[in-house]
């Protein structure tokens, strides 16, 4: 494969080759440089490019460039290679502009003038965007082909495992696509073996599920001790952060997630207002970060399920779903929380067929020109819409109350109302769902009464709960599952009676010494990212107040 392609475009002769060999120094040996001294010779060299269908990772252009700016340059460029990462190069007087490009050019980050020293003020941006790109890059195609049908649950699932866990594939829907009838032949399968997994080397997994695929992927499935200072429950931003600063602050650190790095936030298709990225991020992607950041600390990873958790002494056991343990002295419970399951006729029999909890992103390519219904009016249901809203013919947002200005924020609110094909529908609610073997129709209870519409794709954000039947009775919680902890747990100035410590609970600390919870699990929490980020990385430091008792 040709290498990527950076291009850089300045009218400045003297600027445009001191960028160039600063680019070079640092990326010549993954990447290939071209320059170009106009915006229009940049257009002409991508046209080049275009058809010959050579990757381009970036773009950096000067603002100031006669004849067309760099503003108008990148937004004419995204029309070429729309997911190259564009990079606007401005005078400090230019600032103003370089903002306003954010939106109107889409522009991922904009430079001032003079960069150097690029070590410092050039090679990090450049070098985030990049792996930015390469993470969402698909170069012609050598990894797994699933088969499997649009309406099964499993292949729902195992799509959903694969993509968040950023795992390359190509996907044969038996309903839609026309090289699934050979590959069935071929692998003389029938629909009871399905979903199937083609691996590169031929062999095939069939009737596969995310547990039993995880470690055919590469995913780490066994701990690689028997002992570790702190075990993390749930590799979401509280587990994540947690993960960073305690690896980092020398813990020996081990992360249980039996999905993927990212949690619940993982399938949010953007967060826009997490501090630091002023273009917004998507869930996935602020989960890959994370979980490479934690990992080059020496966090270890473990996809599976905790299932249980035993107390003997100053030692917890945690039990994983495949019937081992792993021992520690300290516990961090950061699973997060589900999002709360429609309680309606046909929803549980379509879950997965139709109706999905969460964004469910695997299915937006699904439902290219098809209507989709949104159940919801918070913040996680707008990002939704408005991602949904690039593949569907129409978005219809149904909300119980009388708006979003109550529930959403107000930037979420001001993009759904730009966006022409979304529609929202207050004081509406659904009431029944209905169909064979996918969802077919939707019953909808409205200020006019109830009506049945037609409709294949539904995706619920209605409220989350937590999971925390697994746990043990010392572990209290208070009447909806949440873990108390800290200050919680004290009732009319009194410490439960199973608390047998001279001190008071640490201020993230269970009714279990030495067990901690981070993040929306906790009772009382703030459910949002940078809070439950702030919470995992606070918890390390009462990790090591306790792990200094012994």
């Amino acid at each position: 494969m040709a290498r990527p392609i950076l291009l850089a475009v300045d009218d400045d002769v003297s600027v445009l080759e001191a960028v160039v060999q600063d680019l070079r120094r640092q990326y010549g040996a993954e990447y290939r440089v071209l320059r170009a001294a106009s915006g229009q010779a940049a257009l002409d060299t991508l046209e080049q490019l275009r058809s010959r269908q050579d990757p381009v990772a970036l773009l950096l252009s000067d603002q100031r460039m006669p004849g067309m700016t760099g503003v108008e340059f990148l937004e004419r460029a995204m029309a070429l290679f729309p997911d190259a990462r564009r990079v606007l190069l401005t005078a400090y007087a230019d600032t103003e502009a370089a903002i306003r490009a954010i939106n109107a050019a889409r522009i991922h980050y904009y430079l001032n003038k003079p960069w150097d020293p690029p070590e410092e003020r050039l090679y990090p941006v450049l070098s985030d965007l990049l792996d930015d790109w390469k993470a969402g890059y698909r170069p012609p195609f050598e990894g797994l082909r699933v088969l499997g049908s649009r309406w099964s649950l499993k292949d729902h699932s195992l799509r959903n495992f694969l993509s968040r866990n950023h795992i390359s594939y190509r996907w044969f829907d038996v309903g839609s696509s026309a090289e699934a009838p050979r590959l069935m032949e071929e692998l003389r399968l029938d629909s009871s073996q399905l979903p199937a997994v083609l691996f590169p080397d031929g062999s095939t997994l069939l009737g596969a599920d995310p547990d039993t695929l995880a470690a055919r992927v590469g995913l780490r499935t066994r701990a690689s001790g028997e002992f570790y200072d702190m075990v993390v429950i749930g590799g979401g931003p509280a587990g994540l952060g947690a993960a960073v600063y305690g690896a980092s602050e020398g813990l020996k650190t081990l992360v249980i997630e039996p999905e993927a790095p990212g949690g619940q936030a993982g399938s949010s298709s953007k967060i826009e207002n997490y501090l630091g990225f002023p273009t917004g991020i998507t869930g996935a992607d602020l989960g890959r970060r994370a979980h490479l950041q934690a990992s080059r600390f020496g966090a270890e990873f473990l996809t599976q399920r905790a299932t249980g958790l035993r107390i003997e002494g100053e030692y917890r056991f945690v039990q994983l779903g495949d019937g081992r343990e792993v021992a520690t002295r300290v516990v961090l419970l950061a699973l997060g929380v589900q999002y709360r399951r429609l309680k309606i006729p046909g929803a549980e029999q379509l879950a997965g067929r139709g109706i999905y909890y969460g964004a469910a992103l695997v299915e937006a390519a699904a439902c290219k020109d098809e209507e989709v219904f949104v159940v919801g009016g918070a913040n996680s249901a707008g990002q939704a819409a408005l991602h949904f809203a690039k593949y569907a013919c129409k978005v219809t947002m149904l909300v119980r109350g009388a708006g979003l200005s109550a529930t959403m924020s107000k930037y979420l609110i001001d993009e759904i109302e730009r966006t022409s094909n979304i529609v929202l529908e207050t004081h509406t609610e659904v009431v029944a769902a209905e169909g064979n073997d996918h969802l077919e129709f939707i019953c909808l209870r409205g200020p006019e009464g109830e009506r049945r519409v037609a409709a294949t794709a539904l995706f619920v954000f209605i409220g989350a709960e937590p999971q925390t039947g697994w746990l043990p009775p010392q572990i209290l919680r208070d009447e909806k599952g949440f873990v108390l902890a800290g200050p919680d747990l004290s009732h009319n100035g009194k410490l439960p009676a199973s608390w047998r410590e001279l001190r008071d609970p640490y201020l993230l600390e269970t009714s279990v010494p030495g067990v901690f919870v981070a993040g929306d699990l906790r009772h009382g929490s703030v459910k949002r990212v940078a809070s439950a980020v702030g919470e995992g990385s606070i918890a390390v430091q009462f990790v090591h107040q306790y792990l200094a008792g012994f």
